[in-house]
């Protein structure tokens, strides 16, 4: 075989796509170029409305398109003008023999299948009209022949097209390569989402015998975790609800890997909360949070639960920053890293970027409304393959919960117990918060022993532990910690319940007329 031609003209191109942008440049350059242009149905009308010449490919073919479009490009004439070796004599003969026009650009993506299924409300039928089979033919055949054809599926590609078709009249080997891995890739992820969709169909309730992960690389960071480790960042496109990957940057400095995480963790937290709510993350773990009726009233008294932590740390929100909170954020002495929230008013921005010292370095990101759920599983990688779980986002009611001491809880003591129990499943094990006011005031994390966090937990409230609520993610198995909370000021304690002891750490309860609440469910956070 002979080699792979460097530079092969475009004389003409097959255009047919879902997604229009960008195409009428695209088309008026190769138009310009001299590049004859075949098209169908929709394509064809879009461009013959941006003044492009077309010609159509049903009477290129003499073959109509029918069965409601499902028929289109389907065709010798299309798939032998891409396919043909253009150096093999009897393939230039054979399409030579049957009126077959080379084709030396396709220009295809395909019919939104994925955006269709991830619609609230889409019907069967209408996901299954959305599956494509002649784009797909059509990118796999030109990715085949990329010695011969270039292949675009993505409008970001279309710059580079134009510049080599000024520069070179045509695509060089190197690019015709590039386009066809990312080719076969998309044809990839697309057949991955319709396969998803089907087993998801099939499959009721239980997790699926095999997961695929389709990832897209969007930026590499500058580091990891620590400098001397490279890292990336990537974005899973069937996630619709508000993230981090896809959130838009609208201030500040390049995000770090650290960031990433502690941003994810910030807003994980404040969206569980139906109140306007504030978390304030450092290292991964959250060292303030708040819900109030009035957002900056929320910020301050998260910012309060660990001043000296909250330094240098990042913010979440569930509600708008508006003017009032960003003036609170930019009193002095006060580092923050980065913000993430749904939305900043123009003000609120204007503040953050040059009122307080460190300017336009905070990072603001605006995720969108918080309306959709995440995905309901949480997926872990470990060395050799992936954990998958339920998410931990089903927490219990109060009116599920049972109290087993003879104390009762005071009714407006019941508030700081419900968001106690909501933080304390964002903390690492074992985990001990203590609330009060409805905002942390502190937290013992990811200690060996639930008597040590309770012990940080206390000494980090410092005088603010009389009359605070503890929350425990998991059962306590010793009285000892019911002991070391009582002697501090805890006013209540809100658990899981369930081990051997729980009549001995009820009985140590009593002992201090402490009232303790059992939900029943457990939240390690490993």
């Amino acid at each position: 075989m002979n080699p792979v031609s460097d530079v092969v003209p475009i004389q003409s191109a097959l255009i047919s796509v879902s997604d229009k942008m960008g195409l009428a440049d695209l088309a008026t350059g190769l138009q310009r170029a001299g590049v004859t242009i075949y098209s169908t149905g929709g394509t064809r009308r879009h461009l013959e409305e941006c003044g492009v010449e077309v010609l159509d490919v049903a009477e290129y073919t003499g073959f109509p398109e029918m069965l409601d479009g499902r028929v289109k490009t389907l065709h010798p004439k299309i798939f032998g003008g891409i396919l043909a070796i253009r150096d093999n004599d009897e393939h230039v003969d054979a399409i030579q023999e049957h009126d077959i026009e080379p084709i030396d650009l396709v220009v295809v993506n395909l019919y939104p299948f994925e955006a269709t299924a991830s619609r609230v409300g889409a019907t069967r039928e209408e996901c299954i009209e959305q599956i494509d089979i002649g784009g797909p033919s059509l990118v796999r055949a030109a990715a085949k022949n990329h010695r011969d054809v270039a292949v675009a599926t993505s409008s970001e590609q279309y710059g580079d097209i134009l510049d080599q078709l000024q520069e070179h009249g045509g695509t060089t080997v190197d690019l015709r390569k590039q386009l066809a891995a990312e080719a076969f890739d998309h044809t990839a992820t697309y057949d991955r989402a319709i396969a998803d969709y089907m087993l998801g169909e099939s499959i009721s309730g239980d997790f699926p015998a095999s997961m695929h992960l389709t990832l897209r690389r969007k930026s590499q960071l500058r580091y990891g975790e620590n400098p001397h480790q490279r890292a990336a960042l990537y974005l899973d496109p069937s996630v619709r609800s508000a993230n981090l990957v896809a959130a838009r940057q609208i201030s500040g400095k390049e995000l770090s890997y650290n960031n990433l995480l502690d941003l994810d963790s910030a807003l994980e937290i404040v969206r569980g909360f139906a109140q306007p709510a504030v978390s304030v993350i450092k290292h991964n773990n959250p060292c303030g949070a708040a819900t109030d009726t009035k957002l900056a009233n929320a910020c301050q008294k998260a910012l309060d639960g660990d001043p000296l932590s909250a330094f240098g740390s990042v913010l979440g929100f569930n509600r708008t920053v508006d003017v009032e909170t960003a003036e609170l954020l930019c009193q002095p002495g006060l580092f923050i890293e980065a913000i993430v929230a749904p939305d900043f008013q123009a003000g609120a921005v204007g503040l953050l970027t040059s009122k307080p010292r460190w300017k336009d370095n905070v990072r603001l990101m605006q995720v969108g409304r918080l309306d959709d759920q995440p995905s309901g599983l949480a997926k872990r990688f470990i060395s050799g393959g992936m954990l998958v779980q339920d998410a931990d986002r089903m927490t219990s009611a109060p009116l599920q919960w049972k109290t087993a001491t003879e104390a009762q809880v005071p009714s407006e003591m019941w508030d700081d117990i419900s968001f106690a129990w909501e933080m304390v499943r964002h903390v690492k094990s074992n985990a001990i918060v203590l609330a009060r006011d409805t905002s942390l005031v502190g937290v013992g994390a990811g200690q060996m022993s639930r008597v040590d966090s309770v012990e940080i937990s206390i000494k980090k409230a410092g005088d603010r532990v009389a009359g605070s609520v503890l929350a425990s993610d998991a059962f306590f198995p010793f009285p000892d910690s019911i002991e070391a909370a009582a002697d501090a000021g805890v006013v209540a304690i809100v658990q899981p319940g369930g081990s051997r002891r729980d009549d001995e750490v009820i009985e140590a309860c009593d002992e201090h007329d402490l009232p303790m609440v059992l939900t029943g469910r457990r939240h390690f956070k490993h």
